[in-house]
Order: C-alpha cells, then structure tokens, then sequence
C-alpha cells in the first residue's frame, strides 16, 4: 500500500484510509468477541454453568462463533481493498457473508417462538441471496471461459 501511495488518485487514498481504519476496528470487534466468547464458554464449562448438551446453550455458542466468522470474513475482504488487490468489494462476496449472516439467524432462531410468516420471509430471503450468488458465480465462470 505504501509503495503505491505516490501513484494513487486522492480518493484511492481515501478509500485505502477508511479500509485501513475498519480493518483495524473489526480487528478489534473480533479481538473483543473471542476473548469474552472463550472467556464464557471456558469459565462455563469449568464451573459447570455451560451444559454443552443443552439445545440453547448449543445455539448460544454457535450465533456467537458464527458471529466471528462473519466478522473474519468481512475483515479478510477488507484486505483486498486495503492491499489494493482489488478496488472495491466483490458482491459475490459480500453475498456470502449475507449468507453467513442468515445462516447464523437460522442457527440462533427458536422456532418455537417464531411465528410461521417470520421463517417464511427468512427463507424467502435465503433463496433471493443463493440464486443472486449462484447467477453472479455463474456469469463469472461464463466470462472466465470466454478469456
């Protein structure tokens, strides 16, 4: 990034300073996150509050470990930006992180208490997103062959 700081437009610096800035914040958040997610669940297990069998506390630790795999991977896709590998974030990507995102909902979701309309919205939503990255990554091995 340095390197090509003398060749870069003032808004490419713009862009890379703001990346650089949420990178170092989400950084952060993922640092924060695992400390207390470890913090928990070691201190539940060793005082015996955590019953890892219990659904809930299953779902509990599973939101929040997806949780940080989504913060990981908006972080990672940041880079491509900060590096200057890429100008802007793919939205293939940012697709899988939404799937991510509605994965973790579908995780963290008592079923029990959603009502039948909220689920159907949840999955109408996860079939939008996978038809959206599946016609994107379609298009992109079409190009890929053509070159």
């Amino acid at each position: 990034m340095i390197d090509q700081w003398s060749t870069q437009t003032f808004y490419q610096r713009f862009e890379s300073i703001v990346a650089l800035i949420l990178t170092f914040m989400i950084t952060l958040v993922i640092m924060v996150a695992l400390f207390r997610l470890f913090i928990g669940v070691v201190s539940g297990l060793v005082f015996g509050a955590l019953n890892p069998l219990e659904y809930t506390v299953l779902q509990t630790v599973f939101g929040q470990i997806m949780t940080l795999l989504i913060a990981l991977e908006f972080n990672h896709t940041l880079q491509y930006v900060v590096t200057r590998q890429q100008s802007i974030i793919q939205t293939k990507v940012v697709l899988l992180i939404a799937l991510l995102a509605l994965a973790r909902k579908f995780i963290i979701l008592d079923r029990k208490t959603t009502p039948a309309e909220a689920l159907f919205g949840l999955a109408a939503i996860t079939l939008a997103v996978g038809i959206t990255y599946w016609l994107m990554r379609e298009r992109g091995d079409r190009i890929s062959q053509q070159d």
